[in-house]
């Protein structure tokens, strides 16, 4: 059974300069776990430490059981996929070339027919069949994010760690993509850890949440259990209502610019209610502007 044990795990940069501390975590079997927080907390880095790119100051990772400085590269990269929050290079080569990239832990010779195969899947469930022959350095940002998840996927990791897999992408493509990771850990026994920003989404489909704080762990449960006003209110320092939505929280940010304001909503939330509610009417777009006159 797939693991990973996180025992008091600290990184930091100088003394000063601590970004986690004290971090002990243990996920066990397939699923999908998110880890959020505010912008700092450590949650890359968290995830660079289970693969490796960053060596712990403090702690242990263990990945099977075993630390994960104990693992060959090679062996280490058919156990553990990462795909980043964006691509730190431009690949000078077709989209189909850059995922096949994902294949070279499993690479055998005369194997590139079976490697195809593989290819080919996650370019369907990434609908990025029809960019199979551009030039990966042509994409937009959003290509670029799912021809990245693709290759992920073609890597065929027993555990993939994501960082934020949906920046980038459309509503459609933002649901489908975090729908598919958790498929991924049902359907074929893949532990998904991935960072998200998007609360609504991780409640969503997470079978459990990782809430950091100031570099530490603040709460660790089910969605139900994490995704609460008070825990909003502790960590975000917003307040928020969470709702029940298809049988999960769901999270609504307040705005106390807007409360006994009489406004009803209509203004924009980038305005201040107060100057913004002196107004006798709400702007509205000239007909010029909207037709790109």
């Amino acid at each position: 059974m797939v693991q990973v044990d996180i025992q008091d795990l600290e990184y930091s940069y100088s003394q000063e300069a601590i970004v986690l501390n004290g971090i002990n975590i243990s996920i066990r079997k397939p699923q999908l776990v998110s880890i959020i927080g505010p912008n700092g907390v450590g949650k890359s880095t968290l995830i660079h430490c289970i693969d490796r790119i960053l060596q712990p100051t403090k702690g242990t990772v263990l990945v099977d059981e075993k630390p994960v400085t104990e693992y060959g590269a090679k062996e280490l990269a058919k156990v553990v996929g990462y795909v980043p929050y964006a691509a730190t290079d431009t690949f000078p080569m077709t989209v189909v070339d850059t995922i096949l990239m994902g294949r070279n832990p499993h690479r055998k010779w005369k194997s590139l027919h079976d490697d195809m195969v593989v290819v080919e899947e996650a370019m369907e469930l990434m609908d990025i069949k029809p960019l199979a022959m551009r030039n990966f350095n042509e994409l937009s940002a959003g290509q670029h994010q799912r021809v990245m998840l693709a290759r992920g996927l073609a890597q065929e990791p027993q555990i993939l760690l994501l960082d934020e897999p949906t920046a980038n992408l459309d509503i459609r493509h933002q649901m489908e993509v975090t729908r598919l990771l958790k498929t991924l850990s049902v359907r074929k026994g893949v532990m998904v850890v991935m960072i998200s920003h998007d609360l609504n989404l991780a409640a969503k489909y997470s079978d459990n949440i990782i809430m950091l704080s100031k570099g530490k762990v603040f709460a660790v449960g089910t969605p139900e259990e994490i995704i609460t006003a008070e825990n909003i209110r502790e960590v975000y320092g917003v307040e928020s209502e969470v709702i029940q939505s298809e049988g999960r929280p769901f999270m609504i940010i307040k705005d106390p610019s807007f409360e006994n304001c009489g406004c009803e909503g209509e203004i924009e939330a980038s305005v201040h209610c107060e100057d913004a509610c002196s107004s006798t009417s709400v702007p509205e777009i000239s007909k010029e502007v909207s037709d790109g006159q």
